[in-house]
C-alpha cells in the first residue's frame, strides 16, 4: 500500500508536469498534437529496452496481449488525447479538464455495474468533495462558455481517462506494466502522429527558444522532459500505483494532478494559484482521504498457508 501511494502521487505529479510543458512549447509555435505525439513516441523509445529485457524468455506475453495492448493505445493514450484536443478547440480549457476529470465518478460507476462492487458511504462522500474541488481549481463558475460539441468531446476523453485506470489494473497473464506502458505509448504515439498527418489535428513542430517564467531553454529541453519524465516514468508509476491500489482508489488519488498542475504552473509559466484554488485542492486532497476510507477491507484467509488466497470483504 505504501508503495502504490508513492506511485500514485508520482504519477500525479509527473503528469501535472506535462501541461506547464507542453504549454511552453506551444508558445513556441507547436501545435499540441505535434508536442503530444513526440512525448509519447519519445517515452516509448525509452520503454523499450526495459519492456524488452522484461520479456525475455516470454515473448508469447506479447502476442497474447497484443489486442488489450492495442486496445489499451487507443482508448488510455491516442484517443484521450485527441478527444481533449478536440474538446479544447471548442471550448474553454477548464471545462474541458473538469469534464474530464470526472473519470473517477465513471470509474466507481463501472466497477458496480460489472463487477458488483457497490461504494459505501464514504466513496461517495469523496466522489463530492472532489467534484466540488475541481470546480474550485478550475473556476469554472466564472461565466465558461459551453458548446455541445465540446461536451460530447470531453466526454469521450473522460471516457479515455476511466478506461486507463481500469485497464492499468488489469494483471492478467502476468503482463509487466513497463511492457503495457511501453506498448501503448508506441501504438497511441503512431496513431497521434498519423492523425496529424491525416489534418485530423493541426501537427507543427518548432525550433524556436522555449519562454519560461524567469528563463529560457532550448526546444530540445522541455521535449526530453516531456518524453522521459511526463510519459516514461508518469506512465510506468501510474500503472504500478493503479495494480497496487485498485482503480477506484487511484483514479481519485490521480486528482491530485490538477493541483500540481497549479503549483508547476505557478513556478514555469507564473501563474499564482488563487486562493479558491488552493481552497480546491484541501477538498480534493479530503475527497481522497475519504475514498481511502470507503475502501473494503480484505481480509485474506488462512487457506493462502496452503498456497491459495481467499479474500473476504468486510463491511
Amino acid at each position: 500500500m505504501r508503495t502504490g501511494w508513492g506511485s500514485a502521487l508520482l504519477a500525479a505529479a509527473t503528469f501535472g508536469l506535462s501541461g506547464p510543458l507542453a504549454k511552453g512549447l506551444m508558445d513556441a509555435g507547436w501545435s499540441s498534437a505535434a508536442a503530444v505525439a513526440v512525448r509519447v513516441l519519445l517515452a516509448a523509445v525509452v520503454l523499450a529496452p526495459i519492456a524488452a529485457r522484461q520479456l525475455r524468455g516470454r515473448w508469447t506475453l506479447l502476442r497474447r496481449n497484443a489486442s488489450f495492448i492495442t486496445v489499451y493505445a487507443m482508448l488510455a493514450i491516442a484517443g484521450c488525447q485527441l478527444a481533449y484536443f478536440n474538446a479544447v478547440a471548442h471550448m474553454e480549457v477548464g471545462v474541458a479538464l473538469l469534464i474530464e476529470f470526472t473519470a473517477p465518478i465513471a470509474v466507481v460507476g463501472w466497477l458496480w455495474l460489472s463487477k458488483g462492487q457497490r461504494p459505501t458511504r464514504l466513496t461517495v462522500l469523496g466522489a463530492g468533495l472532489g467534484v466540488v474541488g475541481l470546480l474550485l481549481v478550475l473556476e469554472v463558475t466564472s461565466g465558461a462558455r459551453v458548446s455541445l460539441v465540446g461536451v460530447l468531446w470531453a466526454l469521450g476523453a473522460m471516457v479515455g481517462a476511466a478506461a486507463y485506470f481500469v485497464l492499468s489494473a488489469r494483471e492478467d497473464d502476468a503482463l509487466p506494466g513497463t511492457v503495457l506502458a511501453a506498448g501503448g505509448l508506441l501504438i497511441g504515439g503512431i496513431a497521434l502522429l498519423l492523425a496529424g498527418l491525416a489534418g485530423i489535428v493541426p501537427f507543427t513542430v518548432s525550433t524556436a527558444p522555449v519562454t519560461f517564467s524567469g528563463f529560457t531553454a532550448p526546444w530540445w529541453l522541455p521535449v526530453l522532459a516531456l518524453g522521459v519524465v511526463t510519459a516514461a516514468l508518469a506512465y510506468v508509476a501510474g500503472i504500478a500505483a493503479t495494480r497496487r491500489l485498485g482503480s477506484r482508489l487511484a483514479s481519485f488519488v490521480a486528482l491530485n494532478e490538477v493541483l500540481m498542475a497549479l503549483v508547476f504552473a505557478w513556478l514555469l509559466l507564473g501563474e499564482v494559484p488563487r486562493t479558491s484554488q488552493l481552497l480546491g485542492g484541501a477538498l480534493i486532497l479530503a475527497g481522497v482521504v475519504a475514498v481511502r476510507l470507503g475502501e473494503p477491507v480484505v481480509v485474506v484467509d488462512e487457506a493462502q498457508d496452503a498456497g491459495v488466497q481467499l479474500g473476504r470483504p468486510l463491511g
